[in-house]
């Protein structure tokens, strides 16, 4: 699956979940539903699964088919915000620093992550022992 925007998978894991109550609560099966819908019962089934997010004519037909409001499909029908919505708050426990770098690293392309990494494993200290024929420096 290609990467995701955290918000929409958390968004097509909430639909799914969703999705599922309700058709089982109409007593369809995922071929029935599919059809209603007019999907191909493998992408429901993704759908169901939260691999994907359906478009917003997928969306309407979705909630015709299965009798159910959009608010509670996309979590809008409790007084707090759904939580796909809620941004991740870093730890508390992780220095201003290393929540910068992660800032930083989601801006990145995938070959500059990759590149990162390379530099970042390369920072970490060795397990191995420094043989005796290493070269030290010596203070003058």
């Amino acid at each position: 699956m290609p990467q995701v925007h955290k918000t929409q998978a958390k968004l097509a894991l909430h639909i799914g979940t969703v999705a599922r109550e309700a058709r089982t609560r109409a007593g369809f099966t995922q071929e029935e539903a599919a059809e209603r819908v007019g999907l191909a019962t493998e992408v429901y089934g993704r759908l169901e699964r939260g691999n994907m997010l359906p478009s917003l004519p997928t969306l309407v037909k979705l909630c015709r088919a299965l009798a159910i409001d959009a608010n509670p499909l996309l979590g809008f029908s409790s007084p707090q915000p759904p939580a796909w919505l809620l941004p991740e708050t870093p730890s508390e426990t992780e220095p201003p620093n290393l929540r910068r770098l992660f800032r930083t690293a989601r801006k990145l392309k995938p070959r500059q992550l990759s590149a990162l990494n390379v530099v970042a494993g390369a920072l970490l200290p060795t397990s191995r022992p420094q043989t005796s024929g290493s070269s030290k420096r010596r203070a003058s």
